[in-house]
């Protein structure tokens, strides 16, 4: 190995060293070997064409899953499947890994056409998958199926049943009663900044948050407040009066889009909090149809399989329903996040549900 700088040439040596995989490795390479044979006993006239475990960090493709191609005559099937072990949030978001493994098939694919997508789940583990199926486009064949490795069987699932489940929201008027509690213990606090932090309600815990620009300082809760920021809080009583007025100075100061520096950790903190704040204060700066009345804030929509919260549930001038899923920076779950709560929604929106629950 020649160096610039020296007279005489050094020496490099590669030593080879023992590797052991990790066992979560084993456990994946495991599993595509028993899947590959519960494929051929599923479909004994397709042939698979490929099937891997290894992360695609370019193309976003995850290495919690297994992700393939099975070909019957001229068509081809995308296929991905968890592997059982993984986080339930492994199953909850594969679809949209799913759909990637699906584009990249079809960019890759020489000859022949893609008949569609198989999506292969745990057992038990296809109610929220089945229920985004249906804000995705009627025309791509997605075929639904749920692994039992203890059966050792792959039972095809309708997901027009699988989706059948309640959804339900927290009814606004459970959240105005709450907020109507809070607030007489809470308003000299708002007093005391220029810059009104908000309230918010979370019905569940009945519990009242206070943010600032988004950043959660202080809550309410029974009739007593606790502030401070970091888990260190302390309850406000006379004598702790002054350390909150210090705090709210400290986030007035750095808190603020005329801060001296964006990389105060104050400045920074809870982005997408912050952002949902300016969007609440004048919505109309991302969509001028947005009615400015109509717009609630971390609404909990939840159904038997999966909760949620929706960042802001709102409705257009011309009455069309409006759900706002914010991000700081770019999600890959976003769309399919959205499109969930929207479905979600939608729903009882359809069965005229909305008004009972206090919504519009």
């Amino acid at each position: 190995m020649a160096r610039f700088g020296r007279a005489q040439p050094g020496r490099l040596e590669f030593l080879r060293l023992d590797f052991e995989p990790a066992p979560r490795s084993i456990r994946r390479e495991n599993y595509s070997t028993w899947l590959a044979g519960l494929l051929a006993q599923k479909f004994p006239d397709e042939k698979l064409e490929s099937l891997s475990t290894a992360a695609d960090l370019e193309h976003s493709l995850s290495g919690n899953y297994a992700r393939g191609v099975l070909r019957h005559g001229p068509l081809r099937w995308a296929l991905l499947a968890v592997p059982d072990g993984e986080s339930s949030s492994s199953a909850e978001n594969s679809l949209a890994f799913a759909l990637l493994w699906l584009e990249r098939v079809r960019q890759t694919l020489r000859g022949g056409a893609v008949a569609g997508l198989r999506l292969i789940l745990p057992r038990n583990s296809s109610a929220a998958i089945a229920h985004r199926l249906a804000a995705l486009d009627s025309r791509l064949p997605v075929e639904l199926y749920e692994q039992d490795v203890a059966r050792e069987t792959l039972d095809r699932v309708d997901p027009r049943r699988a989706a059948n489940e309640r959804t339900w929201l927290v009814p606004a008027r459970d959240a105005e009663s709450l907020l109507a509690q809070a607030r007489p213990a809470l308003e000299p606090i708002l007093a005391l900044s220029p810059a009104a932090p908000s309230l918010h309600p979370l019905v569940e815990t009945r519990e009242v948050w206070l943010r600032f620009r988004g950043l959660s300082f202080a809550r309410w809760k029974e009739g007593r407040i606790f502030f401070g920021l970091d888990g260190a809080r302390q309850e406000l009583i006379p004598a702790t009066q002054p350390a909150l007025e210090r705090l709210l100075k400290r986030l007035d100061l750095h808190r603020s889009p005329l801060a001296g520096s964006t990389r105060h950790a104050l400045y920074r903190a809870q982005p997408e909090r912050w952002l949902e704040s300016l969007v609440q204060a004048d919505p109309a700066a991302v969509d001028a149809s947005l009615h400015p009345d109509y717009l609630y804030a971390q609404v909990f929509a939840g159904s038997p399989s999966s909760r949620g919260i929706i960042d802001l549930l709102g409705v257009t001038r011309s009455g069309r329903l409006a759900i706002l899923e914010l991000k700081a920076s770019e999600h890959l779950q976003l769309p399919l996040q959205a499109a969930d709560y929207w479905l979600r929604v939608r729903e009882h929106q359809l069965r005229e549900e909305l008004p009972s629950y206090g919504y519009f």
